[in-house]
């Protein structure tokens, strides 16, 4: 093994990197340093041995992953939130989600940007430590979050109003405080919490138990203290609240306050149904009489999950007339060649009729009036 060979195999470990491959930049890596240890030994010399063992030792030390000190936490309550941290890739990539251009690219500048740009993001530019979406059910607001966590490699928990709830007294005032002191420990980190509005309604009201209310200081006191509080606090080291409702009308005002950027995920336009259909479709083969701009106009009005639902109502449809009328045996001896039937226009038209819309004008201008009223796009 010579020293140009192991050469070539950083420069492609560096080119898998880059390109965002980092599975098989990982394994040249690796195999980089099983090779650098062979050359070593075959080389015989005792001073280049012992300069390669010191800066390996030092290089695996740093590389380990860092551990929460859980001293003076009950054990069940630290496995809870370790549970709710994302380990793995939930692979959503910003090109993945249709539309909603603008909400892109303002979690980008909250989350990405002062990571690739921590000098410029101090003082009155310190990026913002709350992020709220708006909007109605089942327009992308939790595949935004998972774009977040695939695209912008800080620590990632998602938490739910289940994780934070607990039937013992005081238990979850300690989850709260914990999951942000281990959020800061991570750091850089982003806590996504899908409908916040569940633990953080309006204080005061007559259904609001003690609890509850403790719960809500309890956050709004950790929010205070989260990164980006500071006007010079380093962005690599920051923590950022980011939270979705289909309620934002319910939410304590407090809470309101301190998620500095309120977003509205709207419905998607007739240029964003269509770019839904082609994702949803893209595995699936079309008839020649398939007119998807014709059938994202039919569609208006319908949220991402509806038109998720009409695809897959119309992906059935030959399946079901294909079986029509046989028996159950006739059904499991089809071949795969009699279940090749391509999805007609006619398909999509019946599916339309069967699934409706799920957001209606009332709603949608609620939302608007809201936003009119407290967004901060």
């Amino acid at each position: 093994m010579s020293l140009l060979m192991i050469s070539e195999n950083v420069k492609l470990a560096r080119e898998y990197a880059l390109l965002g491959n980092y599975d098989s930049a990982l394994v040249y890596y690796q195999g980089v340093l099983d090779q650098m240890s062979k050359y070593l030994y075959s080389v015989k010399d005792a001073f280049l041995q012992q300069k390669w063992q010191q800066n390996k030792s030092s290089d695996v030390s740093e590389s380990e992953p860092k551990k929460f000190d859980s001293t003076g936490y009950d054990k069940d309550l630290i496995e809870a939130l370790e549970r709710d941290i994302i380990s793995q890739n939930p692979n959503i990539r910003w090109d993945d989600i249709a539309d909603l251009e603008e909400a892109k690219k303002l979690l980008k500048e909250a989350v990405v940007l002062p990571m690739w740009m921590p000098e410029f993001f101090k003082g009155i530019r310190r990026p913002w430590k709350g992020v709220l979406m708006v909007g109605p059910p089942g327009t992308g607001k939790t595949l935004l979050a998972k774009a977040v966590a695939t695209e912008c490699k800080t620590t990632f928990f998602n938490i739910s109003s289940s994780t934070l709830t607990s039937k013992y007294r005081g238990e979850s005032e300690k989850l709260v405080r914990l999951l942000f002191e281990m959020a800061r420990f991570y750091a850089p980190t982003t806590i996504f919490v899908d409908e916040i509005d569940s633990i953080c309604s309006r204080r005061g009201t007559s259904e609001e138990h003690e609890a509850s209310r403790r719960v809500k200081a309890e956050l709004l006191i950790q929010m205070d203290g989260v990164g980006g509080a500071s006007e010079n606090e380093d962005p690599s080291k920051m923590v950022m609240v980011l939270a979705a409702t289909n309620f934002p009308w319910d939410i304590d005002e407090a809470l309101r306050r301190r998620l500095e950027k309120r977003i509205y995920i709207p419905l998607p336009s007739a240029k964003g149904r269509e770019e839904l259909l082609r994702i949803n479709l893209r595995e699936l083969e079309l008839a020649n009489d398939v007119d998807l701009e014709t059938i994202a106009e039919n569609m208006e009005g319908y949220s991402g999950a509806d038109i998720t639902n009409v695809c897959r109502d119309a992906s059935l449809m030959a399946m079901r007339r294909r079986i029509e009328g046989l028996t159950p045996e006739e059904i499991r001896n089809l071949s795969r060649d009699d279940m090749h039937m391509p999805t007609t226009m006619e398909d999509f038209e019946m599916a339309l009729k069967k699934v409706s819309k799920s957001v209606s004008a009332a709603d949608i201008e609620k939302y608007e009036q809201w936003i009119d009223e407290f967004g901060s796009c």
